[in-house]
């Protein structure tokens, strides 16, 4: 079953090209993972699945009635604001208790309901972050690099539970990541993105491919900072391929 799909999708800030002739379908229980460089159009392209942007072509085709679960990449709460993560995931609007017990145990943060949330770790508030995206039950959950800002294990244990609520819920995941070890462990297909599909597959078909590594090395953290990077290439049947040069 297709959630979204995208066709020629086409966005510009300012008339200049973020995201150029982008086509994917995301369907039923699959997760999804975005990689790219910085300024390659992931978050863009979040926004536009989520219907926060629209195109200056193509479109954006969604399931009717697609109920989607958003986890940011931050959330700042003024840390001298009493507030505990029960009374939290009731704004603005009061949830009952049992649906805010039962996405705080989805979410792995079920003994944190009586905490105060400026006392969380990170690990803890990006838990609470993904039981509030939980309480709609989402067909398709987004995560904006969700574990930026975690250590490995916590990321790990993170993803992990991703995994987790997608064999409970069977909703697809859509997720923005900076982590070749998440990537290539927790997805079911990967794209590579730079304001065009570079190219997208299972993740052991993408990590070997000539463009992904010229994006991103060979080395198993990824070499994810990225500066600067030239990539030259072919059309072929799998990728969609230009040469380019780009900087952050």
């Amino acid at each position: 079953m297709s959630l979204v799909t995208l066709q020629d999708l086409t966005i510009r800030h300012s008339g200049n090209p973020v995201l150029t002739n982008v086509n994917f379908t995301i369907t039923k229980g699959e997760i999804v993972t975005l990689v790219g460089p910085n300024g390659s159009g992931k978050s863009t392209l979040l926004r536009a699945v989520i219907g926060a942007l629209r195109p200056n072509s193509g479109q954006v085709i969604r399931a009717p009635g697609l109920r989607i679960g958003y986890v940011p990449q931050k959330l700042h709460i003024d840390p001298t604001l009493p507030l505990t993560v029960r009374r939290f995931l009731s704004l603005p609007t009061r949830v009952p208790n049992s649906m805010a017990d039962q996405a705080l145990d989805q979410a792995g943060a079920g003994p944190l309901a009586n905490r105060q949330m400026s006392r969380l770790s990170g690990g803890q508030f990006q838990r609470v972050l993904l039981a509030r995206a939980l309480l709609c039950n989402p067909q398709l959950l987004i995560l904006d690099e969700a574990t930026q800002g975690l250590d490995q294990p916590g990321s790990a244990a993170f993803y992990q539970q991703i995994e987790t609520v997608r064999q409970q819920l069977g909703c697809a995941v859509l997720m923005v990541s900076h982590e070749l070890h998440v990537v290539m462990a927790a997805s079911d297909r990967v794209i590579c993105l730079n304001g065009h599909i570079c190219c997208e597959g299972e993740p052991e078909h993408v990590a070997s491919a000539p463009e992904y590594r010229a994006l991103f090395g060979t080395g198993t953290q990824g070499a994810l900072a990225l500066y600067r990077h030239e990539h030259n290439h072919s059309h072929d049947s799998d990728c969609d391929h230009h040469s380019h040069e780009a900087a952050e």
